[in-house]
């Protein structure tokens, strides 16, 4: 549990009565266990990490005294899963392979539309998908993945017009991951990679932030055809665990409709084929 959600709830918010100044923003801790009904120093344990043992209804209290969202509150019972002696110790393989079934369906998609799994690495894309994307799937960070292009490429912020927006909500992304499978090997050792390279990154991870984000809109500053705002969903591939399909598009006659069907154009041009000159005799 950190720090973070206690200075982001007020007393106010919670109906607690306030008297004079005080040290700090949010509720103290002494609050809380109280909102929960549990005692400090029990409290202070769960925030230690130790968590073995809890109850689903301690959990919901407190997730209760603290209004946790949706993602924050599957973060706190994550955490509480993975400290419990009997957990299951779920090793996700590094390579995940999408299904042919999976690959025609994205085919067959005529707006933009990626495979990704939980580590935000990006395994399959249809043409219009790999050309909207074009600079991350051609980034000099390989594999593909979402993280390694936004915090270590330099490119990655010309190409996100909402830069620190869209790489906040990567890091809640990842730290929720981490929650629910916390003995990932590939998750640790991109956590590691991005933390070692990235002092933004490192400094995002730090605040325990967590989020969902299975729909919005992104602002992307394409290379070829400028900028574009198109609305996204994120559906579950639910025989395939972790892995998604985010789809885009744009508003019916909008300007980034007209640049997605310039895009669309320019992915279906096929390459010049490569011409051999001969000498005169």
């Amino acid at each position: 549990i950190s720090e973070s959600l206690h200075a982001a709830r007020t007393p106010e918010q919670a109906g607690l009565p306030t008297w004079g100044p005080r040290r700090v923003k949010g509720l103290r801790r002494e609050e809380v266990a109280s909102l929960a009904g549990v005692s400090v120093e029990y409290y202070k344990r769960l925030e230690r990490g130790n968590a073995s043992g809890v109850s689903d209804s301690v959990l919901e209290a407190l997730a209760q005294a603290l209004q946790l969202d949706d993602a924050e509150r599957a973060h706190l019972f994550d955490l509480a899963r993975a400290a419990s002696p009997i957990a299951p110790k779920r090793r996700r393989g590094a390579q995940q392979r999408v299904r042919p079934a999976v690959l025609r369906i994205l085919d067959s998609m005529t707006g933009p539309a990626i495979v990704r799994n939980s580590r935000v690495d990006y395994l399959a894309a249809n043409p219009l998908g790999r050309a909207l994307y074009a600079p991350l799937f051609d980034s000099r960070e390989q594999p593909p993945n979402s993280a390694r292009f936004v915090f270590l490429d330099p490119a990655a912020q010309k190409f996100y017009v909402d830069w620190e927006r869209n790489a906040k909500d990567l890091v809640a992304h990842l730290r929720s991951e981490a929650g629910r499978n916390p003995y990932d090997r590939g998750l640790s050792d991109l956590v590691g990679e991005l933390s070692t390279r990235s002092h933004e990154f490192g400094a995002w991870w730090a605040a325990h932030n967590v989020r969902y984000h299975q729909t919005g809109t992104k602002r992307l500053r394409h290379p070829v055809v400028g900028e574009l705002e198109l609305d996204y969903e994120v559906m579950e591939i639910s025989a395939d665990d972790g892995l998604t399909i985010s789809c885009y598009s744009a508003e019916p006659g909008s300007r980034s409709q007209q640049a997605l069907d310039l895009l669309a154009s320019w992915a279906a041009t096929p390459e010049p084929s490569p011409t051999t000159t001969r000498e005169s005799p």
